[in-house]
């Protein structure tokens, strides 16, 4: 994925939609990593295992196995997104140099899960 820092923001998510990302799962067949931010459920995806070894570093885990998903950033937006049932987006990178984060609008995940489509 190519990122500036400051880019056009549709070529960006259109390379996060066509890319697999790596999702860490709290417990072997269990449910994603997740954090809540300003009344949104901010689901976590890496682009590579350093990044997520990087993010469970920091988030003080424990244990020597760290499982994860691998899916497409598009499965991850137009269905996990709305899978979780209250405002949610995705947050990419976020233990890295060059974190993003994909919000809970209309144009990045289904209208019936954006904040601005209701």
């Amino acid at each position: 994925m190519q990122y500036t820092g400051v880019g056009d923001a549709l070529t960006l998510l259109a390379e996060f939609r066509a890319g697999l990302v790596l999702v860490p799962q709290i417990s072997p067949g269990g449910p994603v990593w997740t954090g809540d931010q300003g009344g949104v459920r901010w689901i976590y995806a890496f682009t590579d295992e350093a990044e997520l070894v990087s993010f469970a570093t920091a988030r003080a885990h424990q244990g020597g196995v760290l499982d994860y998903l691998t899916v497409y950033g598009a499965r991850l937006l137009d269905v996990g997104v709305p899978a979780v049932g209250v405002p949610a987006g995705v947050a990419l990178n976020v233990a890295g140099s060059m974190p993003m984060l994909f919000p809970p609008v209309r144009g990045i995940v289904p209208d019936a899960a954006a904040v601005d489509g209701r």
